[in-house]
């Protein structure tokens, strides 16, 4: 009876059965046959409720357990992203600062050539002032030369060579004078030859 005390259901059943076997009653007997079976009924209701509770919770257990570990491997694969992210941030932040310092480089070539551009805007500018002044006359004096001497020079050609076409009245003479060897006395008599003397 010691291991009945747990459980008083059991207890009062067993007393029941113990006044119902002194009684011999067959209506009492009917009544604790219904009423263990009924208990027995509960008691399989109850076990297979408990069993059931026990697969849910497992398979909870194992539903939690791989989400926890596809959690895992989701975590490590977000953070070797970060980690390649933060790598190109890197990167990139280094060729910006690479293309910041060319751009700073680029900038005062830019203020270089453009004050050189100044320069040479003021240096063409007071060569135009000069040759407004100086052209007109020194083709006025080459537009005499011609009329005087009816010589037409090239121009495209070595700086110690004298190289034209005298036109004279009767015919055309080229000149082809080689400066470096003769003297500029000769090469003036030369000249002053082919001027007629007849007015």
């Amino acid at each position: 009876m010691a291991q009945c005390a747990k459980f008083p259901d059991l207890e009062e059943t067993g007393e029941d059965l113990i006044v119902l076997i002194n009684s011999t009653e067959v209506e009492k007997l009917k009544q604790v046959k219904l009423e263990h079976q009924a208990f027995f009924d509960k008691h399989v209701e109850t076990k297979n409720l408990v069993a059931q509770i026990f697969q849910d919770m497992v398979q909870t257990e194992e539903s939690v357990s791989q989400r926890l570990l596809d959690t895992e491997e989701e975590v490590k694969i977000r953070v070797k992203e970060l980690e390649n992210l933060e790598e190109q941030l890197s990167q990139c932040t280094a060729k910006s600062q690479i293309a910041d310092s060319e751009i700073q480089f680029l900038r005062k070539e830019l203020d270089n050539l453009k004050s050189t551009e100044h320069e040479l805007e003021t240096l063409q500018h007071e060569v135009d002032e000069d040759t407004t002044e100086v052209i007109p006359s020194a083709v006025y004096v080459a537009q005499l030369y011609h009329l005087i001497t009816k010589i037409k020079w090239e121009y495209e050609t070595q700086p110690s060579i004298l190289k034209g076409v005298h036109y004279g009245p009767d015919l055309a003479t080229p000149i082809n004078i080689d400066t470096s060897a003769r003297s500029r006395s000769d090469v003036s008599d030369q000249l002053w030859s082919f001027v007629s003397t007849d007015w």
